[in-house]
């Protein structure tokens, strides 16, 4: 599974996923720390990468496209915010989750919850 962090969200998490051994990587190792946010969707649709961000902002890039690609993963209120036990939260729910993010969904992750929504959104 390929992930792509946002910069909304720490490198720290980028490094967490991948010693639980995914192939994520921060925007900022390609030096894309400043760009917008068309620009982070588009690096993650062309390299087939899950988003994983705490910016909403994705989610309406995909509905005002129609698009179901890149999938989504949102850190919402309540969600933890210290990168460590953010890691923990797609580490423990990605495998179970992989069929629905191969097929286009965003997924929220907040406090003691998880919302999914499969895409495109109509």
């Amino acid at each position: 599974m390929r992930l792509l962090v946002d910069n909304a969200l720490s490198p720290v998490l980028a490094q967490m996923l991948q010693r639980s051994g995914y192939d994520a990587v921060h925007v900022r190792d390609p030096g894309l720390q400043h760009a917008d946010d068309e620009t982070i969707f588009q690096l993650a649709a062309s390299e087939e990468r899950i988003l994983i961000s705490a910016d909403t902002d994705f989610g309406t890039l995909l509905a005002s496209r129609k698009a179901s690609r890149p999938s989504v993963i949102l850190f919402r209120e309540g969600a933890p915010r210290r990168p460590e036990r953010q890691a923990a939260v797609p580490v423990a729910n990605l495998p179970s989750l992989a069929p629905e993010l191969d097929a286009g969904v965003i997924v929220t992750f907040r406090a003691s919850r998880l919302r999914m929504r499969r895409l495109p959104i109509r």
